[in-house]
């Protein structure tokens, strides 16, 4: 379809300020000349063979009377005034005396231009010298004029720029988003100069590769319009061989950012005839590709940025390796693969030598490398390993990676470009298939034949600013993945294909990735330009992901099959013709089941692509077959968490709570910190640090249904709201866990929680907030997918007499009892011990082995069902509520050699009823191994939570139940030597007293 884009094809060759698909061959300066403009210094790094070098030359300044990157940081002079009561204006000045920030400091921009030389290819990081500046005339008073001033870092956005001269204040501060709004309704010019090449042979082609522009962009390099880009989530690359300076000169490039808000609006008032329509965010959002979320979400802010949000390259060369992949078949039997490496070749050069190698250095791994003929563009080569090292999740086996290095030869056998990817060998499948007792068909991943239950979590934006988000960042988000047993992220359709980092990361850790198209809760327009931009987001970045092992699922969208039925949409299943769709009131359908279906059936053939999530069954809320979003706790029709069992799917690919985040992450965001007189829970900026609709109503809810709270102290409420979704979101793991029965009784796959992440300091559904800040939901998640769990359900059935009675009713109070194994092999000789504790006295009220001697064997990744007993202990045949209410029980695993190998405290629900004591005899103390916290308790305690107080301490273990008679032992590390317990650590319970 014809796209109406400029630059429509993978490289644009631009002079005489038109595109053009055929070229000169070379030479330069055929551009105009700039003003005065000098280029930035440059850095050089050659590899050749093994031999480098580097060098640098001097920043000189930038012409057009722009400031230099030696221009000081100046003070804010904003005088904006604020017009909403209560706005904090504090930040304006980046030299203010801010009690906090919530913003991390970003790298200060490069100095240099860095170019690498690989082979005869260079590629040139244009990253120095940059300024930005509003466009045209400022439209208030206050507002920056047209002065160039220097970018905080690069890649950057618009806001952090601003931030950083401080003429905006940090907008994660109090209500400071509100006062940056402006920032997204103004265009944006972005400048640098930079120096050509010092020379090029004969054939050579100069190429601006933009990885990233966001998102209405009209690109001038020396005076000519080389690129007008729609799509942030699309690179581009330009030919400007004849637009370059001669040998060493000088060229200016310029960039113009378009206000995508007032742009979007424009493209919305173009198609009246669409039913435009979201439940995030302005409407107009649909018809841009941009970031949706930057738009607002239930748990973001409207940041609309704008700038070069990834790296801008130049690369000069003759012939080039544009891409290398693989694609691998692993059969059934596991004992060999095939490897079909491929390349893309552009230019002259005719061969490529492919090498295959183990990063485990395992002899028995080598292949040997060989020379291929290029063909049309394309050399490839098949290679039969015998015996592969498989990838496999964390948790199921080790995470090997190959390296499959490409080299472009010329005829005379140098090498021309080298181009290395990593990649896993890997046998992925997502099965469905029928079940035995139960309707539809399972949805489950199997990885090397071995069926998993996925547990894991949601993945947002980590920042609403993405640049400044470092690679040690996505790092440390991962490992508190890996750290806390989940082995799933799922890429939401609402952010961006991530950084390359994010799935480095989760290949070397071992997670599975869930990736969907970046469509999000809205019924998207489908018109031809769109339609064609679509095309090239898909390829790009397909193209760029699809050697990662750890993406096992591609899905087309995020709850738009929801809005569309929410909306009674037009969707005939039976009407097979994808041009028909387009004419629909839901065209986006075309989107999702034919142009994504296109797209990755080329590019991912052995990849399983989805229509949407949720998608499945007679429509999106079907349990039985697919997956399903159960928001039916908290949304919809807020059932109580306790039966999480009745609200089970084929796989829940998102259900979620609420609660607050850390202390220190809520002071981070007030103006005044600690001291801030909104420091309390219903005060008008923690409210606004809320984007849920009827937060307050929910937490209330879901608190005052389950547990006694009190808004005072704050920190005990923090808690409070922290117990209660940890509580929820345990009782959901546990529950759908207890599905996954084996061979053709996989009835829930896995589960998803919304969400692990925030993009700023919010209260959320995230377990870990913005600060990678862990809420106790995070351990009991942890606790949840360990590799061996016991669960424990109270049952209460009461039977009538008759039809007709109300009094002669015969009421029993049961435990079931059962335990998940993700274990690959049989357990034997285990033992179930149950106790039951009185939670007034503490005193040991019953204690049985319930199993045979020598104990049971428990399947392999299954549940095995254990006992179903009436609750023990109370002394009575037929026990009373409150006699019930009285006991808390503990069940124990113990294995043949006697050591407790899984573990579960039951308390009666809700726990509000359950007259909880303050423990005299409570003992929190260090072990005398490193690292560990021992706690015991002379009462049962519900829900013992550790709190750091001191930077830098990190707790591995938290929110435990103890009993009476038990000593339990939590992780922490970060502990400076000499440190007294309770100077490093606080502790609160349910039930706490101040």
């Amino acid at each position: 379809m014809k796209s109406f884009l400029h630059g429509i094809f993978p490289r644009k060759r631009a002079g005489s300020g038109e595109s053009s698909a055929a070229g000169n061959g070379g030479g330069g300066g055929g551009g105009k000349k700039t003003n005065g403009a000098v280029a930035a210094a440059s850095s050089t790094t050659t590899t050749n063979g093994g031999a480098s070098s580097l060098s640098a030359a001097a920043a000189p300044p930038l012409g057009n009377g722009a400031r230099g990157t030696n221009t000081p940081s100046r003070p804010g002079n904003r005088s904006r005034t604020a017009t909403t009561t209560g706005q904090d204006v504090r930040s304006f000045n980046s030299t203010s005396n801010n009690v906090n920030s919530a913003v991390p400091t970003p790298p200060p921009p490069p100095t240099v231009n860095m170019t690498t030389v690989t082979g005869k290819r260079t590629a040139t990081k244009i990253e120095a010298g940059w300024t930005f500046r509003q466009a045209g005339a400022p439209r208030e008073a206050g507002e920056p004029g047209g002065e160039a001033l220097p970018v905080a870092q690069f890649p950057t956005n618009v806001h952090l720029d601003l931030l950083h001269h401080g003429l905006i204040p940090d907008p994660y501060v109090g209500k400071n988003e509100q006062l940056v709004q402006w920032v997204g309704e103004r265009d944006w010019v972005y400048r640098t100069a930079f120096a050509s090449p010092p020379s090029r042979v004969a054939g050579e082609v100069a190429v601006l590769a933009f990885e990233g522009l966001d998102t209405y962009a009209t690109v001038v390099l020396n005076g000519e319009e080389i690129l007008r880009t729609e799509n942030m989530h699309v690179p581009e690359r330009v030919e400007v061989t004849g637009l370059l300076a001669r040998d060493g000169g000088a060229n200016e490039l310029v960039i113009t950012f378009e206000s995508a808000f007032l742009r979007g609006k424009k493209v919305e008032e173009a198609h009246p005839d669409h039913k435009w329509g979201c439940w995030n965010g302005d409407r107009s959002r649909l018809g841009v590709r941009k970031a949706q979320y930057h738009y607002g979400w239930d748990w973001g802010p409207v940041l609309l940025t704008a700038g070069p949000w990834r790296p801008v390259v130049l690369e000069t060369y003759a012939s080039r390796i544009a891409d290398v992949w693989v694609e691998t078949d692993v059969p059934g039997a596991l004992s060999s693969a095939t490897v079909h490496a491929q390349a893309e070749v552009e230019g002259s050069a005719g061969r490529v030598r492919f090498e295959m190698v183990p990063l485990s250095g395992s002899a028995a791994a080598q292949v040997a490398p060989v020379v291929v003929n290029v063909v049309e563009g394309r050399a490839s080569h098949v290679f039969a390993h015998a015996n592969p090292e498989l990838w496999y999740p964390h948790g199921y086996g080790k995470q090997p990676l190959y390296t499959v290095t490409a080299t472009l030869l010329s005829d005379g056998g140098e090498p021309v470009d080298v181009v290395e990817k990593k990649f896993g060998i890997r046998r992925a499948r997502v099965v469905q298939r029928p079940l035995k007792d139960q309707p539809g068909s399972t949805f489950f991943f199997e990885i090397n034949n071995i069926p998993i239950f996925v547990g894991g979590s949601n993945w947002i934006p980590a920042d609403n600013f993405i640049p400044r988000i470092g690679e040690q960042k996505y790092r440390d988000w991962l490992q508190l993945l890996v750290d806390g047993n989940q082995t799933m992220a799922r890429v939401w359709g609402g952010g961006i294909y991530e950084e390359d980092i994010f799935y480095t990361a989760a290949d070397e850790l071992g997670i599975l990735v869930w990736q969907d198209f970046l469509f999000g809760c809205g019924n998207y327009p489908a018109f031809p330009s769109l339609l064609a931009s679509i095309e090239r987001e898909a390829t790009a970045n397909v193209t760029r992901l699809r050697h990662h092992p750890c993406i096992v699922i591609y899905a087309g969208n995020n709850e738009d099959y929801q809005y569309m039925e929410s909306e009674a949409l037009e969707y005939d299943p039976a009407d097979a013709n994808p041009d028909n769709w387009l004419k629909t009131t839901f065209p986006a359908r075309y989107i999702y089941e034919k142009l994504l279906v296109d797209v990755t059936k080329k590019l991912v053939p052995n990849t399983y692509y989805h229509f949407g999530s949720p998608y499945g069954g007679k429509d999106s809320r079907d349990a039985t077959v697919g997956d399903i979003h159960q928001w039916n706790v908290w949304h919809g029709t807020q059932e109580k968490y306790q039966d999480f069992d009745a609200l089970a799917g084929r796989f829940v690919s998102e259900f979620g709570m609420e609660a607050f985040p850390d202390i220190r992450t809520i002071e981070s965001y007030l103006p005044r910190g600690a001291a801030d007189p909104d420091r309390f829970a219903q005060s008008a900026t923690v409210d606004f640090h809320n984007k849920a609709d009827g937060h307050e109503r929910r937490i209330a809810l879901y608190l005052v249904e389950n547990i006694t709270y009190t808004f005072h102290p704050f920190e005990q409420f923090i808690y409070s709201t922290q117990l209660m979704q940890s509580e929820c979101l345990s009782s959901a793991y546990r529950l759908w866990r207890r599905n996954w029965k084996g061979p053709g009784r996989e009835y829930t796959g896995g589960a998803l929680v919304w969400q692990i992440n925030d993009c700023w300091p919010v209260t959320s559904w995230a377990i870990v907030d913005y600060h990678l800040r862990p809420k106790l939901a995070y351990y009991t998640i942890k606790h949840e997918l360990s590799p061996l769990v016991v669960g424990v359900k109270r049952v209460t059935t009461s039977v009538p007499r008759d039809k007709y009675t109300r009094v002669d009713i015969a009421t029993t109070h049961t435990l079931q009892i059962w335990a998940s194994s993700s274990h690959l092999h049989d357990l034997a000789g285990i033992s179930l011990v149950v106790k039951a504790y009185d939670v007034v006295t503490g005193e040991e009220r019953y204690k049985a082995v319930l199993t045979p001697d020598g104990g049971v064997a428990l399947a392999a990744n299954q549940t095995t069902e254990l006992a179903d007993i009436l609750v023990p202990g109370t002394g009575s045949a037929a026990p009373s509520e409150d006699e019930i209410r009285g006991l808390v029980h503990v069940v124990y695993l113990v294995d043949g050699d006697g050591r407790q190998v899984a573990r579960r405290v039951s308390w009666p629900e809700p726990l509000k009823y359950v007259h909880l004591q303050r423990p005299r005899g409570l003992k929190v103390e260090w072990s005398g191994k490193e690292g560990r916290v021992l706690v015991s308790s002379d009462v049962p305690v519900k829900g013992f939570a550790l709190e750091v107080k001191e930077e830098g301490v990190v707790v591995l273990d938290n929110c435990v139940d103890v009993v009476p008679g038990e000593v339990v032992s939590l992780g922490v590390k970060g502990v400076k030597a000499g440190r007294k317990i309770g100077e490093v650590l606080g502790w609160r319970y349910l039930g706490y007293e101040a």
